[in-house]
């Protein structure tokens, strides 16, 4: 019988693997259906091709790893519903696997119209008896192979989804004591809505990455050229405000580490440390300086429940990779839950070496994870639950 599995690829460049991390977060739910018999087709997405065909999208290298990682044969569909997505799920025998082209290629996967978002789902759901969700990284997206095919077939969590949500969810509803939340990456907008959400429950926000800047210069703090939000400025404030008012301790970086000339082509960066409340007008901020990077491993030696998202600075140059790692190394040593958020944050500790294993939990969706922590509403997941 033909079952469906939604699996959300991990990055690729230019047709190789770079990371394989969702492949293997999936790998469970696939061979647990393939050892019970079921014909598994993988319908999964790479990129943002735009919904065109383009070969540096395809999954052909992901259908290869998983057959490596599965040890055996995975057919591969040069297409996702059309001749050799038939032929290739006609000529399975009962645990055999496949995996169909990248849904993206295909404009209707991502539609904002129902009905052309439908038929391509229509599509879809003909390969199959029924759906298992198990590419937890797009299910806060309203898309043909993640929301409609759940709609048009008998549809269940697959175990990777599962997971995700019971973990996430702890951290919402009654999280064990000391709470830290610990946020990076670039931007303060892409993380409203988890500030906004977790200032209630968290006791402690712990804030480094590029994000950093805009809370400093709310604060009246000199940030040279470092990364900037104007727009954000006010909603920075109202935040530290908001944290005094309600006891909840908002933990910003006492140094920094910053450069002049970054980024420099062909030359190495020459970092300095330099205080956090004055950065001079010629340099700009990429790594939480060494005395912030103590003190934030400090609060997390403490926590009993930690979630990560976004690193601490620009963590792919070795230069500013020391904050990232710090937090890394605090966090796999926290007695508890720990959570690391998906994205940038899972990418970084494996680019610095670390195992899954080091963590509690390493999410394989990082807007997901953010999106279910600021308490919305997930599409593929409430279509599972029957919620929508």
């Amino acid at each position: 019988m033909p079952l469906g599995v939604a699996l959300d690829a991990a990055g690729a460049e230019v047709r190789s693997i770079s990371d394989d991390g969702r492949i293997r977060a999936s790998l469970p739910t696939i061979q647990a259906l393939s050892d019970a018999g079921a014909r598994v087709i993988v319908a999964a997405h790479l990129g943002r091709p735009g919904g065109r065909v383009n070969p540096a999208y395809s999954l052909k290298p992901v259908a290869d790893r998983l057959g490596e990682l599965l040890g055996r044969r995975v057919s591969f569909a040069t297409d996702t519903v059309g001749e050799s997505a038939l032929a290739t799920v006609a000529a399975l025998g009962d645990g055999d696997v496949a995996v169909v082209e990248n849904v993206r290629f295909s404009a209707a996967e991502t539609s904002k119209d129902d009905a052309e978002r439908g038929a391509f789902a229509d599509s879809l759901a003909a390969l199959a008896d029924a759906f298992v969700s198990d590419g937890f990284g797009v299910v806060h997206r309203k898309q043909a192979s993640v929301y409609d095919v759940a709609k048009r077939l008998p549809a269940a969590m697959g175990g990777l989804v599962a997971r995700e949500v019971g973990v996430l969810r702890r951290l919402t509803v009654n999280p064990e004591r000391p709470y830290v939340v610990v946020l990076g990456g670039s931007k303060v907008s892409d993380k409203l809505g988890v500030i906004d959400n977790l200032m209630g429950t968290a006791d402690v926000l712990v804030i480094g990455g590029g994000m950093v800047f805009t809370f400093l210069k709310a604060q009246g703090h000199e940030i040279g050229r470092s990364l900037l939000e104007e727009d954000q400025l006010e909603t920075c404030r109202s935040y530290l405000a908001r944290a005094a008012e309600t006891g909840v301790e908002i933990v910003l970086p006492t140094d920094i580490v910053v450069d002049t000339t970054f980024p420099t082509g062909d030359t190495r960066p020459d970092p300095v440390v330099v205080p956090a409340s004055n950065i001079p007008a010629d340099s700009i901020g990429l790594d939480i300086g060494p005395n912030s990077a103590a003190a934030f491993a400090a609060v997390l030696a403490k926590a009993r429940t930690v979630f990560w998202n976004g690193p601490m600075g620009v963590f792919e140059v070795p230069e500013f990779a020391a904050g990232t790692r710090a937090v890394a190394e605090a966090l796999s040593q926290v007695d508890g839950l720990s959570v690391v958020g998906g994205g940038d944050s899972a990418a970084a500790v494996r680019a610095l070496g670390f195992a899954d294993s080091d963590f509690g939990h390493i999410s394989t969706g990082g807007g997901a994870s953010l999106e279910l922590l600021e308490g919305k509403v997930l599409p593929g997941i409430a279509v599972l639950e029957g919620s929508m």
